[in-house]
């Protein structure tokens, strides 16, 4: 089982030693602020209250037995940097390692980080790649004119043939692939039913998609 140092305890620090610990995983906690310490001490029992740019005070709390650091101090770069180069002396080979800015996150892997965080990036595409999978309807400019949308099957759609003459005599688009158990496909066959949870791009003019956009 690997053991872990948590340095830096805001935000990212505090919920990183916390989930770690709750995996039952040996952590360590490391803060120069006491009221940070106090804060994670419900959730990790080893808790040490230093500066981290410090080598020995970071040998002496037995930080180099850990196998992994994270160095979560984002906010001062340069007391980031100088407590990477005080874990890199430790002989610890595994550190990550919080970064707010491109830069900063350069000079980290220039330093021998692992791995580099960019939390609110991070957070950011996660939230991103939430938000596009809950999308319902989202178009796609081909010109002024023609337009592809990609659309859930809506309801009025459900069972109906992907080759049915419906498409473009009632809603004036023109199905050219569609999604069915996370398979693409782009060529159909008669029987090939549309589901509740599939996925359907159409081809239309730009007045037609607007008005689909209105009906799903």
């Amino acid at each position: 089982m690997k053991s872990y140092a948590v340095i830096g305890l805001g935000k990212f620090g505090f919920y990183m030693a916390k989930g770690l610990a709750q995996q039952g995983l040996q952590v360590i906690a490391v803060d120069r602020d006491g009221e940070h310490i106090d804060a994670i001490s419900e959730y990790v029992e080893d808790t040490v209250i230093l500066d981290s740019t410090d080598a020995k005070a970071l040998r002496e709390a037995g930080i180099a037995d850990m196998d992994v650091a994270i160095i979560s101090i984002g906010e001062n770069i340069e007391s980031s940097i100088l407590t990477m180069m005080a874990v890199k002396d430790l002989g610890i080979e595994t550190i990550y390692a919080k970064a707010l800015t491109p830069v900063h996150g350069q000079i980290l892997s220039k330093l021998g980080v692992t791995k580099v965080i960019y939390p609110e990036i991070e957070s950011a595409r996660k939230l991103v790649k939430k938000i596009a999978t809950d999308i319902n309807y989202e178009t796609i400019d081909l010109s002024t004119t023609i337009k592809v949308a990609k659309l859930k099957i809506p309801p009025f759609w459900e069972g109906t043939s992907i080759s049915s003459s419906n498409f473009e005599n009632e809603y004036k688009v023109k199905p050219i692939a569609y999604k069915h158990e996370e398979i693409w496909h782009t060529f159909f066959e008669e029987d090939d039913v549309l589901g509740k949870d599939d996925i359907l791009v159409v081809l239309g003019d730009a007045q037609s998609i607007e008005e689909l956009s209105k009906k799903v």
